[in-house]
């Protein structure tokens, strides 16, 4: 079984691309995310590989980051779910924005990746609740165990633990507490900062 490729990108397509390993142009399909983040064509890359083996055919599924091969793996757990929509919901979503759906059991973030309709996106987030991979934002650790940012004021530190708590992924929670707090200034309060936080990140 193919577990990795380092090669020298051929081309690009729409959702797959062919990447030059020593002569040999490997056809590996791929997440509109992991497309973009690729080099240039003649540019060196490294792929992780999924391998799926059937009677008719072997197909390769590449991946830039382990976390996004890890929840390839889990969405096809989910019946209704192919290679096919699990690449479509990893070009919709980072694994970060993934993980923090399905923390905050979100039907309608998911909903907005191709091929996922309504049901199957209320399928998908109650079957994955428990079933994140390790690490993966949201479900690292209890709201009680996140680390705290000692640059930012106790006040926005209260705030993200808040967010959190709410099922907000950590980084997100971060982010827009940092950005309410550089906006109302240190003095802010923590309740002050926690609205300005929500209003973030419902845009």
């Amino acid at each position: 079984m193919i577990g990795k490729l380092r090669g020298i990108v051929d081309s690009v397509d729409a959702d797959e691309l062919i990447l030059d390993v020593n002569g040999v142009g490997y056809l590996v399909a791929a997440s509109a995310r992991s497309l973009r983040a690729l080099p240039p064509r003649g540019e060196p890359a490294e792929l992780l590989i999924e391998t799926h083996v059937r009677e008719d055919a072997i197909k390769l599924y590449g991946f830039v980051t382990a976390a996004e091969r890890d929840w390839f793996r889990l969405l096809q757990g989910v019946q209704g779910v192919g290679a096919k929509v699990a690449l479509g919901i990893l070009g919709a979503l980072t694994a970060d924005a993934l993980a923090s759906a399905i923390a905050r059991q979100d039907k309608a973030t998911m909903a907005r990746a191709p091929g996922v309709g309504p049901k199957l996106a209320a399928r998908l987030v109650l079957e994955l609740k428990d079933k994140a991979p390790a690490g993966a934002a949201g479900f690292a650790m209890a709201p009680g165990e996140v680390e705290r940012d000692s640059a930012l004021p106790k006040a926005a530190q209260d705030a993200i633990l808040a967010l959190v708590g709410l099922g907000y992924a950590q980084p997100q929670a971060a982010a827009a507490i940092a950005k309410a707090s550089a906006a109302l200034g240190a003095e802010a309060e923590t309740a002050t900062l926690i609205r300005a936080g929500l209003k973030a990140l419902a845009q």
